[in-house]
């Protein structure tokens, strides 16, 4: 079973290595690493662009967006004016594309932003941004592939939905055996303690509302 570090972040005892610094939980690994396969013999190069991620790396992703040190995007991926916005408008605005420090499901080891680097056009940076692989994209043909074959694997796109309140992230694959686990152990206590002592930019408005933010931005499974 996971621990709460393990949910969190703060705990890599739960991973194995993938390829390079990308790290995964064992049966995750195994996974992507057969379906990796397939799709070579398809004609995909599938590879990572992001896989598990510390509470370390999105805490400063999170200060960093809310302190006006990167960029906020709107649903186009245009940047926001954060000045004008209040607390809690900023919050929510990070979290259309960002998760909360500890809140990440990268943290679990069951989590991958995938492309094929084959597919994106000499000179071009990855975005993961939904028109790269949507109808016209770059990466459409490994779009169709994935969603006719993931689930062969037990992957599957968590975030799908164009009206929910994380942005629809067709690049994100999910290993579903274990995340379903995951996401019925985290909850806002385990998230609390993982906030003692840190610095978390906002962290007065995100207590004071963490259970709404739960329901709208991280409970997105039965």
């Amino acid at each position: 079973m996971m621990t709460p570090e393990m949910l969190t972040g703060l705990s890599t005892d739960h991973l194995v290595t993938l390829a390079g610094n990308h790290r995964l939980q064992f049966n995750a690994t195994k996974a992507f690493l057969a379906m990796q396969k397939d799709a070579a013999k398809a004609g995909f190069k599938l590879q990572p662009a992001s896989s598990f991620r510390d509470f370390t790396r999105q805490q400063t992703i999170w200060n960093e967006k809310f302190r006006g040190q990167r960029p906020v995007l709107d649903d186009h991926s245009q940047p926001l004016n954060i000045s004008e916005m209040s607390e809690g408008e900023l919050c929510e605005a990070i979290l259309r594309w960002s998760a909360l420090p500890g809140a990440s499901r990268h943290h679990w080891g069951t989590e991958l932003d995938v492309y094929d680097p084959f597919l994106l056009p000499q000179g071009k940076k990855l975005l993961l941004e939904p028109w790269e692989y949507e109808d016209g994209g770059y990466f459409e043909p490994l779009t169709h592939w994935l969603t006719e074959n993931m689930s062969h694997y037990d992957f599957y796109r968590p975030y799908i939905r164009h009206d929910a309140g994380v942005a629809y992230e067709p690049w994100h694959i999910s290993y579903w055996p274990i995340s379903h686990e995951a996401e019925h152990l985290f909850d806002g206590n385990v998230l609390l303690n993982a906030w003692q002592g840190r610095d978390i930019a906002g962290i007065g408005w995100l207590r004071t509302n963490l259970s709404y933010l739960f329901e709208k931005y991280i409970k997105i499974a039965d």
